[in-house]
């Protein structure tokens, strides 16, 4: 992945969007979004967000290094942490720049999996600060997806993509550790279903 190649097929890519008012409900009430998402959809979820200064957890080894300079060239923060490493001190690094009204994000299986398998970051992020969970799916048409842990997805060249956009997930500041599990699962379950929606989506439109 470069930054170059997610220019060049970025803005060929033809977007559709379902969901756009779950984001914007969150705005309203004076929240912030933890934005959430599969590790092997960085290409195409790095173009469509670019330029909000979205903070993004990557890892402390070589390829969080990389995935983090890659990014940054499209206007993304970098906070370096994982679910092994350096995970709280990132934590709290999202944690300040929610509070100064900048967003988070997670690829939530990362960095090395397993896949779709999500981890409590984003749950215990959303405890500390009261910001919302803010689930997100992108469904390509046409893409080549890489032989990887992640199977990340390269979208083809003027490939149409399905942005799903799930509502905000809220995880109560005095949530105990049964409430965080039951809230961890849900987020699960959302991801799982946009993940099968956006499949079907483009199966169905290849059986017309």
């Amino acid at each position: 992945m470069s930054a170059w190649l997610i220019h060049l097929i970025g803005r060929s890519l033809r977007w559709e969007s379902r969901g756009d008012e779950n984001l914007e409900s969150i705005y309203r009430t004076g929240k912030r979004a933890i934005f959430t998402f599969w590790h092997g959809l960085i290409f195409p979820a790095a173009w469509y967000w670019r330029k909000r200064g979205i903070v993004v957890m990557t890892s402390q080894n070589f390829d969080g290094e990389y995935i983090a300079r890659c990014i940054q060239k499209h206007g993304y923060g970098v906070a370096r942490g994982s679910s092994s490493r350096g995970g709280l001190r990132a934590l709290a690094e999202m944690a300040r720049n929610l509070r100064h009204g900048v967003d988070a994000a997670f690829t939530v299986d990362g960095p090395r999996g397993p896949r779709y398998v999500a981890k409590i970051g984003p749950v215990l992020l959303a405890k500390r600060t009261g910001d919302a969970i803010f689930c997100f799916h992108i469904s390509l048409q046409h893409k080549l997806q890489l032989n990887n842990w992640d199977q990340s997805q390269i979208p083809m060249p003027f490939s149409r993509a399905l942005v799903l956009k799930a509502p905000p997930i809220f995880v109560s500041r005095d949530a105990n550790e049964e409430q965080v599990k039951e809230r961890l699962k849900e987020m699960q379950a959302v991801l799982d279903q946009m993940r099968e929606e956006g499949d079907a989506y483009w199966k169905l439109r290849s059986e017309r």
